[in-house]
Parts: structure tokens; sequence; C-alpha cells
């Protein structure tokens, strides 16, 4: 039976709760002092605490900074009369779980201790789990054990110390760069430069002089000689991103250099001889854009000597598990919080969703996941309500003129009459899934029209 600690200096307030959860099924602990309450805490571990806020001794925010300070996680709710702004953010700040203002909603509360308890029994799963996996990510760099980014690893493993420029190809997001990096520390040029440039970035009259570099008086401004990115990758590697979007012109100039291994800087007359690998990548079909005119036929074939092509994320979603896990671990120990793991349904989102960002919308959401979060597991409710209202089977109707608040509102709609649907109308259980309390699901039917 889950423990629930319940700290308050009204008996009243303490009998009237362990009532009512004690109904609910927990079994209830009671404190009427802040120094009470952290001796419980460190040595009965409840699964989740009920903590007043404004007390005759140690009050709660300084129960709640304590018990943190010393790497306890147990959700901690705390109870005020006083529900401002100001609190609220402190609370939150602190690492409450949630706070709750007296007098209270019962049907409110109970739903809260039942997410925190659920929370933690989910946080002691998720460390078995982890435990018993044994994962070590820490210096992974490409991340995935399906059998489509095992064949790059392959690509990658034949062309690494292979003298050859590699054309990457893959939608925004699947990770080029992280291919193009993997090749050169593999190779025997590990140890010499690796120098990336972006060319979609750049606009395209400074795009030559970053590339080729430029003397003194070459242009306006230009008051001294700057190396170009290809002599700094000088016995190294240098990776062109998005190169697609190089004019003409200078694919021109890049074609001399990957012919004869020289060029001249911007507003120059001598000649520089280097030796440095070409890497490119693009998120545009080449083959057509050469034929379409956008693209020199002759570069294409330069650079296409070997193609690696990057699968998207919804091709591997076997490795999203891995990615995301260790996204959290990363992002976890960035904002000093300390996060877990997820919980079952929210990795079942994150493997239904088909991620059109793929690998980069994944590490953004997962950033998200661990500022939002008020637990050690990540929740359903911590997911962008995109990927929730997913899966639930939610399309936005995108209608000509249909304004963004139109859209948000019917994709709202939907995902509460499906989740209401879902639970046979119970409303309780609806609103503990939409992670509301019964008021405010009770408004929103109200609003849309949805009650019975």
């Amino acid at each position: 039976m889950p423990k629930v600690l319940v700290v308050d200096d009204e008996e009243s307030v303490r009998q009237m709760l362990k009532d009512v959860l004690e109904n609910d099924g927990y079994k209830v602990l009671l404190s009427a002092d802040g120094r009470d309450a952290i001796k419980k805490i460190n040595e009965m571990t409840p699964e989740a605490v009920l903590l007043d806020i404004r007390m005759s001794e140690t009050d709660g925010m300084a129960v709640l900074e304590i018990i943190r300070k010393t790497g306890n996680m147990v959700p901690i709710i705390l109870m005020t009369a006083f529900g401002t702004t100001d609190m609220a953010i402190q609370a939150m700040q602190a690492g409450a779980f949630d706070y709750i203002i007296k007098p209270f909603n019962l049907d409110e509360l109970v739903l809260t201790v039942r997410k925190a308890v659920s929370m933690q029994q989910l946080a002691a799963e998720v460390t078995a789990l982890r435990e018993e996996l044994g994962q070590k990510t820490e210096n992974a760099r490409m991340i995935g054990q399906s059998g489509r980014i095992q064949a790059v690893y392959k690509d990658i493993g034949r062309v690494a110390d292979r003298n050859v420029t590699v054309l990457i190809q893959g939608e925004s997001g699947t990770g080029k760069e992280l291919v193009a990096e993997a090749i050169h520390r593999s190779s025997s040029r590990r140890n010499k430069p690796f120098v990336k440039i972006n060319c979609a970035t750049i606009p395209e009259n400074l795009l030559e002089s970053e590339l080729f570099g430029y003397e003194k008086g070459a242009f306006t401004g230009a008051e001294r000689r700057k190396l170009g990115k290809f002599e700094l990758a000088h016995e190294g590697t240098i990776f062109l991103d998005e190169i697609g979007e190089m004019s003409l012109s200078t694919q021109a100039k890049l074609l001399r250099l990957l012919q004869e291994k020289e060029f001249e800087r911007v507003g120059g007359t001598e000649t520089i001889k280097i030796d440095a690998r070409i890497l490119a990548a693009t998120n545009k079909d080449l083959a057509r854009l050469t034929k379409e005119g956008g693209f020199r036929e002759d570069l294409y074939f330069r650079l296409n000597v070997v193609t690696i092509w990057v699968p998207p994320l919804r091709e591997r979603a076997d490795d999203i598990p891995g990615l995301a896990s260790f996204f959290l671990q990363d992002y976890s120990r960035e904002f000093n919080k300390q996060i877990i793991g997820f919980s079952a349904e929210a990795m079942m989102l994150l493997c239904q969703y088909d991620w059109p960002g793929n690998v980069r919308e994944l590490k953004n959401i997962c950033q998200r996941a661990v500022i939002m979060a008020t637990g050690p597991v990540i929740m359903t409710e911590d997911l962008p309500f995109s990927i929730q209202a997913k899966n639930h089977g939610v399309e936005p109707q995108l209608n000509p003129g249909t304004t963004l608040k139109e859209i948000v509102s019917d994709v709202e709609r939907q995902v509460i009459l499906k989740t209401l649907q879902e639970h046979n109308w119970n409303r309780t259980a609806a609103a503990e899934a939409l992670g509301l309390n019964r008021r405010s699901l009770y408004a929103k039917m109200k609003d849309f029209g949805l009650l019975r």
C-alpha cells in the first residue's frame, strides 16, 4: 500500500486529509512540524508528501529545500492559502511536484496525489530497468542499433580512411553533421582540423570569401588578410553543409579546387595549394537539382564519389528510446535536474510520433520535457501537445481562412472528446489522463459543448 505523508500544524487538517486519502487506498503518515517531517521522509520513504507552507516552526519551503539538497526526489505537493504568482514560481523552482490552494478541492487534491504516487512508482521502475539494461551512452556520438543506422556505420567504416569526397544526404535534422564528424574521427586525419561551414546561413556575396579567404583591400571593409575555411582545413577535413544552397559562381571555384587542389583568395593573385578532404551534405535532391540547372553537373559528379544516405527517424523507430535517453541524461546534467527516464506512456508516444523534424526535433522535445518535468520521470503531460494529440488520432482542420486560435481550439476539443470516450465519460479518469483537474475539465467541456 503506497504511503503518503501529510505535514500540517493544524490537527483538523491532518485528520481530514488522512480520512480522504485512506479512503482512496493510501497508508497515511502524519506530521505536525517540519523537523519531524524531514525525519519521517528520510526514515519511512513515503511515495508522496503533502506539505503545508505556513507552519509555526520550520516552514514548508525550508523543508522542501532541505530534502532536495539531500538528493531525495520524493514528490512533494505544497499546500498554501496564498496562491500568488510569486509563490507558485518559487515553489516550482525549489523542486515541488505541484502545489494546491486552500480551501481544498478534494477531487483535485486526490488526483494530484495519485499522479505524485504514480510518478514515484514509475521512477523506481525506470531506475531498475536502466540498471538492468546497463545503458552506457555518456560518451556516445552517434546512437542507434537499428538495421538502417547500422548500415550507415558500415558505410562510414568503408570510406573513413579513403581519401575521397563523400556526399551525405538526408532530410533536415537526421544527423548528417554527426556522420561527417564520425568519418573525420575515424580517418588518419583525425588529429588535424575538422572545419565546418553551413552554406545556407551565409549570404551568397559573403560565402566565397568565407570559403577561400580574401586579401587586404579586396572589398570595402577588408582591412586585413583573412584565411578562408579551406586554408584552415589544410591536412584535415572540411564539411560543407547544405551545399545545395551554393551559388553557381561559387560552385565553379569549388570545382577547380576539387580538380587541381588549388585556389586564389578573393582579391588575390597568389595560387594556394591545399590538402583538405571534402565532405558535403544536403537535404535536397542534388540529382534533380542538377537536371533543373540549379547545380553544376560536373561538380555533382565530383562530390558524389561516395554517397551516404542518413535515414529519417521515422524509419529507425527502434532507435528512439536510446536517443531519447541520451538526450535526457544530457539535459538533466545541463539543467541540474535529477530526471531518470520516461514513463512507459510517454515513451510510447515518442515511438509512435512520425518526427518530421527527425533527431533534431527529438532533441528539442527532450530539452523541453526536462525543463517542464516536476518529478524524476518524464510524463505524457511533459510532452508537447502535438505529440499527445497525434496519439489520440487527432488531426487539425487546416481549412482556408482558419486562424491559429481556431485550429488549436479544434484540436483541443477533439482530444478531450476522444479521451472522454476512451474512459466511458468518467470525468475523473479523463481529467487524470489529460493532466487536468476535474474543475478545469468541466469548464472546457462546457466551452466545447460536451456536457451530457
